[in-house]
């Protein structure tokens, strides 16, 4: 896109803001940021795994993330090593409630599915990524909570066949996501931006000035 069309968008001199190539590059980002697809984050403990889940949520073109964090624990602090400030790019929504936050999510449209290893879960490849969907990732320990289960539309595992049936949650939430890019991209959900030109226009504003 033209410098003149960017500053069209912003109604404004665009280049008080940055370079045109980082104009461009930002604004390329906005477009390819997918609505359609969030995660839930709930009560993980450690700084590394919540920002590698970032990391990875950037990587995949993720717009917005929620954190439910209940039960006293405090909202976590991004590792700028592991997360590489994939923060500033990321729309953050936090939550004390399981409820408030799947009332939220469900009010979105999304169908909203627990990583949960029993009977009747799904496979993560037999899993419509492609829809308006909440993935939820549990503490590293516990997993996801009872309540969140309970208000879950499904539950969703990753197929393994080691000894061990269990991954670190950021790589558990990598391979969804990176498995959530691979159906989007095959359909196309990348070529038309999911954003509105108003939201481009906004969320463009505030990236430059970060």
């Amino acid at each position: 896109m033209s410098i003149s069309n960017s500053e069209n968008i912003l109604n404004e001199n665009i280049l008080n803001y940055g370079t045109s190539e980082r104009i461009n590059k930002l604004k390329n980002i906005l477009e390819k940021r997918q609505t359609s697809i969030t995660i839930v984050m709930e009560n993980i403990a450690d700084a590394h795994n919540f920002s590698a889940c970032l990391r990875s949520c950037d990587a995949v073109g993720i717009f917005e993330v929620n954190l439910l964090y209940h039960s006293g624990q405090a909202f976590p602090v991004s590792n700028k090593t592991s997360s590489a400030s994939a923060n500033k790019w990321i729309n953050i929504k936090k939550f004390t409630s399981v409820e408030e936050c799947f009332s939220k999510l469900h009010n979105e449209g999304r169908k909203i599915y627990t990583t949960h290893l029993g009977v009747k879960s799904v496979s993560l490849y037999d899993l419509d990524l492609t829809q308006n969907i909440a993935l939820v990732f549990g503490n590293e320990h516990s997993g996801v909570s009872s309540d969140a289960l309970s208000l879950a539309d499904g539950n969703f595992l990753i197929p393994q066949v080691g000894a061990i049936q269990s991954l670190n949650i950021s790589v558990a939430c990598a391979v969804s996501v990176f498995e959530a890019f691979r159906q989007r991209y095959s359909k196309g959900l990348f070529d038309k931006p999911e954003l509105t030109e108003t939201e481009i226009k906004s969320n463009l504003k505030d990236w430059l000035l970060k």
